[in-house]
């Protein structure tokens, strides 16, 4: 069977498709960050001050650049952004398309075809692979750029064609624009190309150069951003010195970890749930690799650096126990279980450097034995997988899809179906507020609010721009004085939680309990998803 990268791509592009509309649209089942991204990227189309810098500067902007197109559609079509489907049109394709680089990296090592679409297939119908493909998040693109990064490595090693290691070097730079993370993924891969290269010429300056070409367009897609958001913000680094920042969300919501062995074994156990023979393919992977001499595996160094990187921030803190942190497990298993197969075939470029080799043929020892038993553990561990999803502990985002696909299976305490519930059940209040606000065919800048908790308002809403939103360049001034600058509404959240970084509540400490004198309570509204707020309505005095 020959290789179909295309057929692969729009096969899998549909599938994730298929399964992100149901969710959105049949288990009305959102991601909230993947839902806060869309209301960004209409705050920067159409809300009452459209501007390009009210995406945001806190997470990295590619995700809600690269649904611009379709949110612009969304003033005709309300609800492309209502159920997060313009990031459900981003995220589909860009993790087929990382399907397609783990099929052509098989392809490329000439494994045998039944093992190259048995990885393909093992890959992109893993079931965190298939949820994060299909539900608009950042993980998607993330993969996307670091596989194809790796492949790309993998190429130059034997072509020491530039072009290839620019296209890595440019694949690393976009993962940056998609997840942090890539900072690392960014430094482990230009030590690897500064060590094969000096390794190779001998020469300490066309080391350098190699690595320079590969680190540049991190280090410049860093700059941009971080001076980019100097500029509109006053903050290089709002991700850290934002109240709106990862540091103040894990302050705000008292996640993270203590640190210590229990931070490391909840690391390890996440790395099993997602890869459970990890650790044995990484040894036959190393075993293989030495006795062959075969410098190609270093290239998964680059998921390893991520995949440490995952396990260095929660050690310290700096993150949440979320299962996706930790998603760079099932390239990196794949990817080893591709270099365990012995390499064969010629490695075509255009135009190959002048320290190019051609490459080993490795004997194929034990036939079929080695590709065989890979495919055996890399298949083993998908259902595994699955039953770790489902579990409250090991998967704090994704247990509640068992409320979506098998909601009468399973021995599941009350609560617990309870809590899955109404975590599926998460911004449908806000929707309604949203439907109830637009019914009042209110003027413009009528309601102000804060996006912190309100961003599902702005993705549901079908006049955004009768809202008052932080972004907006006046905000400030309108939040001095409402009722002189137009407002007739006010929307409140309590002063607990992230409710503590809302604008309205600093400005106002007491503005959910009484009003703070700026108006009277219109309607309390009771909040029917999981670790959502309610939600009060005050009409302000004229």
């Amino acid at each position: 069977m020959r290789s179909r990268p295309v057929a692969v791509f729009c096969a899998f592009t549909l599938l994730y498709l298929a399964v992100g509309l149901y969710l959105s649209l049949g288990a009305n089942y959102l991601q909230g960050d993947a839902l806060s991204r869309v209301a960004d990227t209409r705050a920067a189309l159409l809300s009452r001050d459209p501007h390009l810098a009210a995406i945001g500067f806190i997470f990295t902007p590619l995700t809600a650049l690269a649904q611009l197109p379709l949110v612009s559609l969304s003033g005709w079509f309300p609800g492309l952004t209502r159920w997060s489907l313009t990031a459900v049109a981003v995220s589909a394709p860009a993790m087929a398309a990382a399907v397609t680089q783990i099929h052509a990296l098989a392809g490329e090592r000439q494994c045998p075809a039944w093992f190259t679409w048995g990885v393909t297939l093992v890959f992109g119908l893993h079931p965190m692979i298939v949820y994060y493909g299909a539900n608009g998040m950042s993980e998607a693109l993330f993969v996307f750029f670091v596989v194809w990064a790796v492949r790309r490595l993998v190429r130059w090693m034997t072509t020491d064609d530039v072009h290839d290691l620019m296209v890595a070097g440019f694949a690393l730079g976009m993962s940056y624009l998609a997840r942090y993370d890539a900072l690392a993924a960014s430094g482990a891969a230009t030590l690897v190309v500064v060590v094969v290269s000096y390794r190779r010429s001998r020469r300490t300056e066309t080391a350098i150069l190699d690595g320079v070409i590969l680190a540049a367009p991190t280090a410049l897609a860093f700059l941009v951003w971080a001076a980019t958001s100097w500029l509109v913000t006053g903050s290089a680094l709002a991700q850290f010195s934002s109240r709106y920042g990862n540091a103040a969300i894990l302050e705000q919501s008292g996640g993270g970890s203590t640190g210590g062995l229990s931070a490391l074994g909840f690391s390890a156990a996440e790395i099993v749930a997602l890869a459970p023979a990890l650790g044995v393919v990484l040894l036959v992977c190393v075993v293989l690799s030495v006795r062959r001499r075969d410098p190609e595996p270093l290239a998964a160094v680059v998921l390893v650096a991520v995949l440490g990187f995952a396990v260095f921030t929660y050690l310290r803190g700096m993150t949440f126990p979320f299962l996706r942190f930790y998603i760079s497990a099932i390239p990196l298993i794949v990817v080893l279980a591709v270099f365990c197969v012995p390499r064969g075939g010629v490695m075509t470029t255009r135009r190959p450097g002048p320290r190019a080799t051609a490459r080993t043929q490795d004997r194929l020892a034990g036939g079929r034995l080695v590709p065989t038993g890979m495919l055996i553990l890399l298949a083993a561990g998908v259902p595994f997988s699955a039953v770790a999803m489902a579990s409250p502990t090991l998967s704090q985002e994704q247990h509640a899809l068992h409320a979506v696909i098998l909601p009468e299976s399973g021995n599941r305490p009350p609560e617990l179906r309870m809590q899955q519930e109404a975590i599926v059940a998460s911004f449908d209040t806000e929707r309604r507020l949203a439907d109830y606000l637009d019914s009042l065919d209110l003027p413009e800048g009528a309601v102000i609010m804060d996006t912190v908790h309100g961003f599902p308002i702005i993705a549901s809403t079908t006049r955004p721009e009768q809202f008052v939103i932080p972004s907006d360049r006046d905000f400030v001034e309108i939040l001095n004085d409402p009722a002189a600058n137009g407002v007739q509404f006010l929307l409140t959240v309590p002063a607990e939680g992230r409710g503590t970084s809302d604008a309205l509540n600093l400005r106002y400490p007491t503005v959910h309990e009484n009003g703070a004198q700026l108006g009277s309570l219109e309607f309390e509204v009771v909040n029917s998803g999981s670790d959502r707020p309610t939600w009060r309505l005050w009409r302000v005095y004229e």
